[in-house]
């Protein structure tokens, strides 16, 4: 006699549930974003430099020596950052008044090119008359002052940085804890760190050549603050797909300013045979094979945590996109479907046959030609 099926709810409820679930989730990270961000950023870096502390426990140096070791480089990693990005701003702000006279010239001159064809030009005097290089001077102002005012925040990352470089001594002995009463959920954080620490190792090596190509091409273009744009190509290059967009923007009016069309026309080209071609084009296939994400879900990731938790987002998109994957598919083994929709290529594995029980025919072909077996079947 056949038992009866347990009562469960219908499949379409539990959709729904979950979409609900996913958006409450989502309201609740947009709130938090404040803390989200800056939590994240010191969680990676601490990820990415604490094979560090391990390789000097291997060589026999003490813990101490190491989680201070570990301290130390994450601190100046961080303000290393913070005071480039300073200087740069600053010299930004010292840079753009000079730019005021030229810029005015060429709206005039772009007025009385368009009145030719028709234009109004009552509009393009409003127009142009908007476009008012003091207020941009002022505004530059502003985010410099933005920027200072980052200190409060900064204290905040830089002690969250040391409590969690004191905390990445136990970190393997709390994993060996977990691995013991849930070994998928170990597995799965452990796979995390890996990826993320492969996706920033791949990211910053052609951020790199990224950076130092750009500045090389400024340079000799005579760009003004090609050292700066060489820094803003390697912290875009951790936006995925578009960075590039975002970091041709400033060389590109300043070169429009400088030295007329011509010069942002070259400075243009340059990015898109440099940065398109490394960022767009050989980049992406190195990080889907190092984090196992396809090139479609590192773009819809961007745009997901841009919009969910804003410009970190942007930065931070696939380490956060490798640690949602970790805690709601890896560490379910009935999630495998979701993770053959995710990777780059997914691996095709036959499926389980139970002991004692012969697979139908039918099942049994589909084995054989995933596995890629001559057998013929009984």
């Amino acid at each position: 006699m056949r038992a009866a099926p347990l009562w469960a709810l219908p499949r379409g409820l539990i959709v729904l549930l979950g979409l609900a679930a996913v958006v409450i989730a989502a309201a609740g990270i947009q709130v938090m974003a404040w803390l989200v961000g800056p939590v994240f950023l010191a969680l990676m870096i601490v990820i990415c430099v604490s094979p560090l502390q391990g390789w000097l426990r291997r060589h026999g140096f003490p813990r101490w020596v190491g989680t201070l070791v570990l301290v130390l480089v994450v601190y100046a990693v961080l303000l290393g950052m913070v005071a480039v990005l300073m200087v740069s701003v600053a010299r930004l702000a010292t840079e753009l008044p000079r730019y005021a006279a030229r810029a005015d010239e060429m709206i005039a001159a772009a007025t009385g090119f368009l009145a030719r064809f028709g234009v109004g030009p009552e509009q393009l005097g409003e127009t142009a008359q908007s476009l008012d290089w003091e207020r941009l001077t002022a505004l530059v102002g502003t985010l410099l002052s933005g920027v200072a005012g980052l200190v409060g925040n900064l204290v905040f990352l830089l002690i969250l940085l040391l409590f969690l470089s004191l905390e990445a001594s136990s970190v393997g002995a709390r994993m060996q804890a977990i691995g013991y009463d849930r070994p998928e959920v170990a597995e799965a954080l452990s796979g995390f760190a890996v990826d993320t620490r492969k996706y920033m190792v791949v990211t910053t090596v052609f951020g790199l050549i990224v950076a130092v190509l750009d500045t090389i091409a400024l340079t000799l273009m005579s760009i003004p603050l090609a050292v700066t744009w060489g820094l803003l190509a390697f912290i875009t290059n951790y936006i995925p797909n578009i960075g590039f967009v975002l970091g041709v923007i400033p060389p590109a009016v300043l070169g429009l300013l400088e030295g007329g069309p011509a010069l942002m026309a070259g400075v243009i080209v340059v990015y898109c045979v440099l940065n398109f071609v490394v960022q767009s084009l050989i980049q992406p296939r190195f990080v889907g094979d190092s984090v196992g994400l396809s090139v479609v879900v590192t773009f819809l990731a961007l745009v997901f945590w841009a919009w969910l938790i804003g410009p970190l987002g942007a930065l931070l998109s696939i380490p956060l996109t490798l640690l949602a994957k970790a805690l709601l598919v890896d560490i379910d083994p009935r999630a495998s479907w979701a993770d053959a929709l995710l990777r780059n290529r997914p691996a095709v594995s036959p499926p389980p046959v139970r002991e004692g029980r012969a697979p139908e025919p039918g099942v049994r072909r589909e084995v054989l030609a995933a596995t890629g077996s001559n057998a013929a079947p009984a």
